[in-house]
């Protein structure tokens, strides 16, 4: 009598090397799913490989720019969550190619193998925006829908976690310099939300339990400004520092001169972002597109941030916080 073994589901995941991908990596291998991760440098995936057993997680070669390469990404998977994003552009990685263009390209690939598909977003797409950034998300939100009418789209706020760009860019700039900026005067609210729940919200989404053909905001527990945000660090990490509020013209000239930067702390692009609040909509939750809707509870900064921001403290893990 021949045994019959259960061959787990294949979950590709493009973008699944970088920050929130290797989280949703990890959430996925718990599960089970064999799960495919699609980037541009398979060669530089290798810190995947701890995150599931042997051969359960594999990188291949894909770039949501190159269609052929997102055919052969896609092949027997049974869903599909694209993650692919830039916060800025370089090179052939323009905003349009990629949130646009590689959006679409990546859904028409889903549904041409019958897969599911989960689209990584941003709170603040809107094709009225005057951010290039935001116009080719919510581009790309419409293409993806277009295609794949069942497909579950999410737009996270600022995302925080042990890998992020924002909190960890921030300390390390606290620990040599004595002023902190706040564009446009720190007062952009933001709702930060840990990467891990993040990642359990699409990973549940591969598992069916969300409906699809909508667009769910996610956002932590709290609502911060961008000054919030800074003293809050600032607590965490033991350190003093001016916080100089700057014009949006002066933001601008700064940004001008920065984006020209291989890896610019700053773009235009990014100060015109800033003008807009990056919260969860009230529509969102009273239609239950949000993590309220999807019976999840989000972890707030001060439970999370101390667990990997102490290494910008004076004296590291060791530091002692007096009760003054």
């Amino acid at each position: 009598m021949t045994e019959i073994l259960q061959t787990p589901k294949i979950v590709t995941v493009f973008g699944g090397s970088g920050f929130v991908g290797r989280h949703v990596v990890r959430a996925l291998a718990r599960r089970g799913y064999q799960v495919r991760v699609a980037c541009r440098r398979p060669d530089l995936a290798g810190h995947l490989q701890p995150l599931g057993n042997v051969g359960q997680i594999q990188a291949v070669q894909a770039n949501v720019r190159v269609r052929w390469s997102v055919d052969r990404a896609v092949q027997d998977a049974a869903h599909v969550v694209n993650l692919v994003g830039i916060l800025h552009e370089s090179g052939r990685q323009k905003f349009a190619a990629v949130q646009d263009f590689g959006a679409r390209a990546v859904a028409e690939a889903a549904r041409s193998v019958g897969a599911g598909l989960t689209h990584g977003s941003a709170i603040g797409a809107n094709k009225a925006s005057q951010s290039v950034y935001a116009t080719t998300k919510a581009r790309g939100e419409a293409a993806v829908l277009e295609t794949v009418p069942g497909a579950v789209i999410y737009r996270p706020s600022i995302i925080f976690g042990p890998e992020d760009g924002f909190f960890n860019r921030f300390a390390n700039m606290a620990r040599f310099s004595p002023v902190l900026p706040l564009i446009g005067g720190g007062e952009t609210k933001f709702q930060p939300v840990f990467v891990g729940d993040v990642a359990e919200a699409i990973a549940r989404s591969v598992d069916g339990k969300v409906e699809g053909g909508k667009i769910y905001e996610l956002g932590g527990p709290q609502v911060l400004s961008f000054r919030q945000c800074m003293e809050e660090m600032l607590t965490i990490i033991d350190r003093k520092r001016m916080l100089v509020p700057v014009p949006w013209s002066i933001a601008y000239m700064q940004a001008s001169i920065l984006g020209m930067l291989p890896n610019p702390l700053l773009t235009s692009d990014q100060v015109t972002l800033l003008k807009t609040h990056n919260v969860v909509s009230a529509e969102a939750e009273k239609a239950g597109r949000s993590f309220a809707g999807l019976g999840l509870h989000p972890q707030s900064i001060a439970s999370v941030l101390p667990s990997y921001l102490w290494r910008y403290r004076p004296a590291g893990q060791f530091t002692r916080r007096t009760e003054a």
